[in-house]
Formats: structure tokens, sequence, C-alpha cells
């Protein structure tokens, strides 16, 4: 089923590309983050030339080798294109339906799966990127230590809910359009 969705939906280049721009988002949003002060400092700086500012920002996407286990940068580039193709086929149901508002379920389970997803990226050495910016706010990072897997927790849900979004979409997408009552 998966792989007949996936010949019909993405022989249209627009939904490759909507995957490639979806994963470079959210790859560039987990590589960035933890670096926003040092680049709001970079760009804000009027003694360093654009191109040089430009180069400093790619540059940070060389530390997926550097500031992550392999595990972890496997996780994030998973993470990434799965979200992607979760996107492209969700707009891919929602034009073929021509309905906005129709499947809820849908939008939900896309935006639980991301949601856990990211509760998984980070380092061995400073936990979760978002989880511990969120609980940093009310001092409970240290939560993450008293977990059996230390946080990869959120990883295995966030890939476990991404994974049955994927499917769910395109179990839906493989749906005949009319109502089986009807038929």
């Amino acid at each position: 089923m998966f792989i007949s969705v996936s010949r019909r939906v993405f022989r249209h280049m627009r939904y490759r590309v909507v995957v490639a721009g979806v994963a470079l988002m959210v790859l560039s949003a987990a590589l960035l983050l933890p670096n926003q002060a040092v680049i709001m400092q970079i760009f804000s700086s009027d003694l360093i030339s654009l191109s040089t500012k430009v180069s400093f920002v790619l540059s940070l996407f060389g530390t997926i080798g550097t500031n992550f286990t392999l595990l972890s940068a496997g996780y994030l580039i998973v993470v990434s294109i799965l979200f992607g193709v979760n996107v492209a086929l969700l707009i891919f149901y929602i034009r073929r339906r021509q309905v906005a508002a129709l499947g809820k379920k849908i939008h939900f389970a896309n935006l639980g799966g991301f949601a856990s997803a990211l509760l998984g990226i980070g380092c061995a050495a400073c936990g979760s990127v978002f989880l511990t910016a969120v609980f940093g706010l009310v001092g409970a990072g240290s939560i993450i230590t008293f977990l059996p897997l230390h946080g990869i927790e959120f990883a295995i849900v966030g890939l476990i809910s991404l994974g049955f979004s994927v499917y769910y979409i395109a179990k839906r997408i493989n749906d005949p359009i009319v109502c089986p009552s009807s038929l």
C-alpha cells in the first residue's frame, strides 16, 4: 500500500521539493536553535561582512558531526525526512480531497508526531534541545536523568508517532474518495 501511494504522490516534483524543504527546515531548526544567541550576535555586528555571516551560519550545519552522536545525528536526519514525507502526504491528501477542514485526526497525528519527535532531538552532553529549554524554565531538566533510557524515550515515541502518522495518511490517500456506503 505505502509503495503504491509513494509512487502516486512522489512522481510529482512539487512533493519531492516539499519533502526536501521541510526536512531542511527541521534540520536547520535543530542545528541552529542551540546557537541562536551567537547567530544574533554575529548578525547584529557591523564589523562582519554579509558573506562571512552567511558562511558562519552554514558552518553551523557541520555541528551535526561534532555535537551529536552517530545515533542522535541519524535520528535527526530520519525525523527530518520522515516529517517532510508526512507534510508532503498531508498536502497531497488535502488537495485531493479539496476540503482543508476534513481529517482532523490526520492533522492531530501529524502535529503530535512532530512534537514528540522534536523532544528527542539532542546530543548526549546537553540532552534534548527542546525539552531541556522548556524544562530549564521551571528547573526540571534533571528529570531526564531519572528516565530509564535518559531521554531516548522521546526519540522512540517520536519515531513511532511519525511512522504512524505517515502510515495513516497513506492509508487515507489509498481510500476511495467516495463514501463506501454509496458504492
